[in-house]
């Protein structure tokens, strides 16, 4: 048997074992899905980073620095600053605002922020669609890496691959994805910066690197992609950095971590630990991409540029050690989503409209049913017809984020934002990136789908709101409290933040002021 192939088996035991170990401490519902509120700085930044950049930094990303040159790295510069962004904007205030609103599902968090029904039925029509087709794109790059390791079919690397993921995700929970999280963060980075050292130590550094790139074709060097095929399209360029730079904001499985976090203060060295990371990270894969133009002229397959330079050029177990980072990344994010999915269909679906009784037993139990299906589902399709990754990427991140970015940040930075600007928000912008990715309208109007759909989507909420029941007193004073200032309320606002509220209190509001000195005659 190949080195690099016990190298993997190992990692795949390992994590499970960790997965069987943390499976003790999951103890109710809130452990399983947000690791009972209780992840510290470094664990919360790790889970965010891996969970955010996917097989997509392996895969995807490399292979558009493969085929287009020097474009691609505009969604690297994006990426390195999507974290600082995501946890400064969204992490202090989300992690209050949620305790205070007893949401353990950011989907749930929506619904009770904006004090809406059809909030809560549309957002989770749209994060099951659009977290599956994540999981899928997840999936291919599992199979695609067990493929070029094994040499077997990709049937087979897909249900090897994702039946290790499942299994540690089913059996641990949140607590076991956080931590394997932290583990991969560490092996993804160190792995990553030994192959790019390599590679341009191959090409002669960065000016042999663009300079046997310009003997192959001056555009690869262009700002507008190779043969200039984005010339003069700066609201392409736009979309393409924006995507990655502020649309975490908007994806369900990387706003769920604010909720997870210990405290409101743990934001503040998550931001440090993130930043530090994305920018070791982020624009290592790409650079690597286009070192592939070089050294893998005759790629019949640009997204296996990082797997097949890894085979090429170190022995056996430091190759494992790479294509274990490639698994890292898909693992990570897989995780996440498939725990994420498995969450709203057991809270928002399930334990919302079926069985609001139902204990913490069995919502844990739905939960797990729910992440076979989804997994049983994705395993099939990608066999079947499989897609292309970086493409079903970056259509279903725009698609999520131009869904949700503009609720989940006007959900604690601007009351007047209600349930109907959230609504036509999310609807306006998910439509956008689908119509935008189905016709074509970039090649036409020159805007990234995912630019085109953000500025809709906030237009949408901003004229929205101007409709539709206002968000109400007690909500405006939750969000008060949620700025981590001292609010003129009832101290009776702290049995909010008590994870003991019953998640199905409509009158949680009306629970917490109802001392009379607080309540108007008439008021709610």
């Amino acid at each position: 048997m190949r080195v690099e192939v016990v190298v993997l088996i190992a990692y795949f035991i390992g994590m499970v074992g960790v997965g069987l170990y943390w499976n003790r401490r999951a103890k109710s519902s809130e452990d399983y899905m947000i690791g009972g509120r209780s992840m510290g700085p470094l664990v919360t930044a790790l889970t965010l980073q891996t969970t955010a950049m996917s097989g997509f930094m392996f895969m995807g990303g490399p292979s558009e620095a493969y085929l287009i040159g020097y474009f691609a790295i505009f969604y690297a510069v994006g990426d390195a600053g999507g974290g600082l962004i995501n946890v400064s904007v969204l992490g202090r205030r989300m992690r209050r605002l949620s305790q205070l609103l007893d949401a353990i599902s950011p989907i749930e968090y929506l619904e009770k922020r904006y004090e809406s029904v059809p909030v809560k039925v549309i957002a989770c029509l749209i994060a099951v669609i659009g977290l599956a087709c994540y999981v899928l794109a997840q999936f291919l790059a599992t199979g695609k890496t067990l493929v070029s390791l094994f040499g077997f079919p990709l049937s087979w690397g897909l249900i090897i691959g994702c039946g290790v993921i499942i299994l540690y995700t089913f059996v641990g929970g949140y607590f076991a994805v956080a931590w394997n999280d932290v583990i991969q963060g560490f092996i993804m980075i160190g792995s990553v910066l030994l192959l790019l050292g390599l590679c341009l130590v191959e090409v002669g550094g960065f000016t042999g690197l663009n300079t046997k790139l310009a003997e192959i074709d001056p555009t690869y060097l262009s700002i507008w992609g190779k043969g200039n095929v984005h010339q003069g399209a700066w609201g392409i360029i736009a979309g393409a950095v924006l995507v990655y730079l502020i649309g975490y904001m908007g994806l369900p499985h990387c706003v769920n971590k604010h909720m997870a976090m210990e405290n409101p203060k743990t934001a503040k060295k998550t931001v440090v630990y993130a930043t530090i990371w994305t920018q070791l990270f982020c624009f290592s894969p790409y650079i690597v991409g286009l070192c592939g133009v070089i050294l893998l002229s005759d790629l019949q397959d640009p997204e296996m540029v990082i797997p097949t330079l890894a085979d090429q050029m170190f022995p056996g177990i430091v190759s494992g050690i790479l294509l274990t980072a490639i698994m890292s990344a898909i693992m990570s994010t897989v995780a996440s989503l498939l725990l994420l999915i498995g969450t709203i269909i057991s809270i928002d679906f399930y334990k919302r409209w079926l069985r609001p009784d139902a204990s913490d037993k069995k919502v844990v139990f739905i939960s797990k049913a729910s992440i076979l299906v989804v997994s049983i589902l994705g395993i099939a399709v990608a066999i079947l017809n499989p897609p292309g990754i970086f493409n079903l990427v970056v259509d279903t991140f725009s698609f999520m984020a131009c869904a949700f970015l503009p609720s989940y940040v006007c959900a604690v930075w601007w009351k007047k934002a209600n349930g109907t600007g959230s609504l036509i928000s999310m609807i306006v912008g998910g439509a956008t990136v689908q119509i935008w990715s189905l016709a074509g309208l970039d090649a036409v109007t020159g805007m990234h789908q995912f630019f085109a759909g953000i500025i809709l989507s906030w237009v949408a909420m901003i004229i929205g709101s101007r409709f539709g029941k206002p968000t109400s007193r007690n909500m405006e004073d939750l969000m008060e409290r949620a700025k981590g200032k001292k609010a003129n309320v009832s101290p009776k606002v702290q049995l909010a933040s008590s994870k003991h509220l019953s998640t199905e209190n409509k009158a949680i509001s009306q629970f917490v002021f109802r001392a009379p000195c607080e309540i108007t005659s008439g008021e709610q």
